[in-house]
């Protein structure tokens, strides 16, 4: 795992987060910020702002006792990364993706938001992923 990657995941949690608490866009805070975040990071924030519905459309299919809006925000958030970057970031290999979610939501949520994380999302790679990769 790249620790730039790391730190633009932590980064993108972040403002997802913000965009979530202010209510507002991602361009706006994007714009609001004195120092532009690292491009890793504005590329994953943006891909889940443009991919929000689908996004959220396949978590409330995998996690069905838990709708999006009762899910802690941090746990809703590291969810909408990591399935954009199952959906979208070929490049990336799936089990960076899980292993830095699970560690997002251990670090930032409930004790038990690691193992939630990484159940969805190990099923959303089932499906989007099948041959691993």
């Amino acid at each position: 795992m790249s620790a730039d990657r790391t730190m633009a995941r932590e980064r993108a949690l972040e403002l997802l987060y913000e965009t979530e608490a202010k209510d507002a866009t991602v361009e706006g805070v994007l714009a609001a910020l004195p120092v532009a975040p690292d491009a890793y990071a504005v590329d994953v924030v943006t891909g889940v702002s443009d991919h929000r519905d689908a996004i959220d459309g396949h978590i409330a299919r995998l996690a069905p006792d838990w709708p999006l809006d009762r899910m802690p925000v941090v746990d809703r958030n590291v969810l909408r990364l990591g399935m954009y970057e199952l959906m979208d970031r070929p490049d990336v290999p799936t089990a960076v993706i899980l292993d830095e979610a699970v560690a997002l939501a251990k670090r930032y949520s409930t004790d038990e938001s690691g193992r939630f994380v990484n159940g969805v999302l190990a099923a959303a790679a089932r499906e989007l992923r099948p041959s691993g990769e």
